[in-house]
């Protein structure tokens, strides 16, 4: 039986509460929320909803290399924002990093995010 194992990378945020940038568990991975942090700062990037996006997905990005895997392993989404009138231009840069075997995926509305920010993304990730 394996166990999980506990994943964190200097190459994205450090966690901001009591939880891991990652757990893999056998061969899946669970990444937590991850927000527009710039890891080497830890400033939040506040030049728009499409810069916070890319910002998220890099962190997302930095997190999945550490472990091993890829966007194209990922097989589920959840995404939060704090205005569905931003889901065009999210939904937009979303599909510049998820090019083939898009996940499967949910985008809600929520009242406020971490940090009053307008974007929070996690994955979980899978592969043989």
């Amino acid at each position: 039986m394996s166990q999980k194992q506990i994943l964190n990378t200097p190459h994205a945020p450090a966690a901001i509460g009591p939880y891991n940038q990652a757990i893999l568990a056998g061969n899946t991975l669970y990444v937590s929320g991850q927000i527009p942090l710039i890891p080497s700062s830890m400033e939040l990037v506040t030049t728009g909803v499409a810069d916070e996006t890319h910002q998220v997905l890099k962190n997302i990005s930095a997190i999945l290399e550490n472990a091993g895997y890829t966007f194209t392993d990922v097989v589920k989404v959840s995404i939060f924002i704090s205005d569905m009138q931003d889901f065009g231009v999210i939904n937009d840069i979303y599909a510049q990093y998820f090019t083939e075997n898009q996940p499967a995926r949910e985008c809600v509305a929520v009242k406020t995010l971490p940090r009053n920010v307008n974007v929070e993304m996690s994955v979980i990730a899978w592969k043989a």
